[in-house]
């Protein structure tokens, strides 16, 4: 299984991300991108990639130049985007606006393949919805800057190709850096992160950073949140190749730059982020915590326990554990504290790394009976199993080595 890893805790933005992408392919392979991003119907608008080196590490500064449609190239309206930042652009030029409608447009025209569109239109539609709530507006309503428009665009669709050239099977982020301080933008001075990026992390760890500053755009936050499936350290693989994407922009003490790692599992494992729940009980009866298990599992738990605890005042009670995929958060979270006592309820993030699996179904002398496989295992589903087993009043054990004789 090939694993993409992105260190992103010096920030991220667009350009920063595609060009950590770009850094990791072969001269063919870059040529294949440049081929396939120039066919592309992106009015105004060329990119390349540019050698660059920060703080002792080199890598690739993914160059996107963006011209205004009555200047042409050279002239004033000429905008070169050789910001980290995508909210300073709004402060550099005064150009028309455009809504989402008009770029779900443009994106629809561009002669990108249909998986591509979809995914580059969905990046920027959770853009488009994240400004409108940080800012109180509808999506339809939210406008985007004409020049700072296209260079997000170019960033978005070079990362969405990028990625399919690159095909990882996973794709696993550190924290993000946001920064620290203020940020200037279309709306004033605001603290960083920008109301828009912070919608668009919600759920996702995030830590303040090496610098002050912008660290992470919302451009960058919505490539994180549309592809990364999990956060936090390296994920054990072997690895293949690392690039080094750059901002413009350059810090005096640590390189502006997206590390992209692409390696391979060994193991064959899947990363997942989930979210664990706790809470300690010490006046429910077992019937109650029988209960509220099941209705943590039909909020979404994915896993969920009891283990003896010993509490205050000598007490014995148990420790109530669920882990959940942090989309079931919210509803996990309000089954635990609807069907238990508890007053409160600890919260962590944590990695699960689990077997591939396929579900299959064979057809026996009994009926139908399911089962898991992974690399190396398979196990029958036990339901089936105690279902048959009771209308046949056979042994659990002996129809499972039946059937393990039968379909091994």
């Amino acid at each position: 299984m090939k694993i993409l890893y992105l260190d992103v805790s010096a920030g991220a933005a667009g350009d920063m991300l595609a060009g950590a992408l770009l850094d990791l392919l072969p001269e063919r392979e870059r040529a294949e991108f440049f081929a396939r991003f120039d066919a592309l119907r992106l009015p105004g608008v060329t990119a390349r990639a540019e050698a660059a080196s920060q703080c002792g590490l080199t890598g690739t500064h993914f160059r996107v130049t963006a011209f205004g449609t009555e200047e042409g190239p050279g002239g004033p309206a000429a905008h070169h985007h050789e910001h980290a930042h995508e909210h300073e652009h709004a402060h550099e030029h005064e150009h028309t606006h455009t809504h989402f409608a008009d770029i779900a447009a443009q994106i629809g025209a561009m002669g990108l393949e249909r998986g591509a569109a979809e995914q580059v239109l969905a990046v920027y539609r959770a853009i488009a919805a994240a400004e409108g709530k940080a800012h109180g507006v509808a999506v339809e309503d939210v406008h985007f800057h004409e020049v700072g428009r296209a260079d997000a665009l170019a960033d978005i669709t070079a990362a969405v190709l990028l990625l399919g050239l690159l095909a990882p099977d996973q794709i696993v982020a550190s924290p993000v850096a946001v920064g620290r301080g203020t940020v200037r933008c279309a709306h004033g001075l605001l603290p960083v992160p920008a109301p828009a990026t912070a919608e668009l992390l919600r759920g996702i760890p995030v830590t303040a950073g090496p610098g002050e500053g912008e660290l992470c755009t919302p451009t960058g936050a919505a490539l994180l949140a549309q592809f990364a499936r999990a956060f936090g350290p390296v994920p054990d693989m072997t690895l293949l190749a690392t690039g080094y994407g750059f901002g413009a922009r350059e810090f005096p003490d640590h390189p502006n730059c997206v590390r992209a790692m692409l390696g391979e599992d060994a193991e064959q494992t899947q990363t997942e982020q989930v979210v664990e729940l706790q809470c300690n009980l010490d006046d429910m009866t077992p019937e109650a915590v029988g209960y509220a298990l099941e209705r943590l599992y039909a909020a979404g738990a994915v896993e969920a326990f009891t283990l003896p605890a010993g509490m205050k005042k000598n007490r014995p009670g148990v420790l109530l554990t669920a882990l959940c995929r942090p989309a079931e958060r919210q509803s996990v979270l309000a089954a635990m504290l609807r069907h238990t006592s508890t007053f409160g309820v600890r919260e962590r993030t944590l990695l699960r790394h689990v077997l591939p699996r396929e579900v299959g179904c064979v057809e026996t002398a009994y009926g139908p009976v399911r089962y898991k496989t992974a690399p190396g295992r398979r196990k029958w589903e036990y339901d089936d199993l105690a279902r048959i087993a009771s209308e046949r009043d056979i042994p659990l054990d002996a129809l499972r080595r039946e059937l393990d004789e039968k379909w091994s």
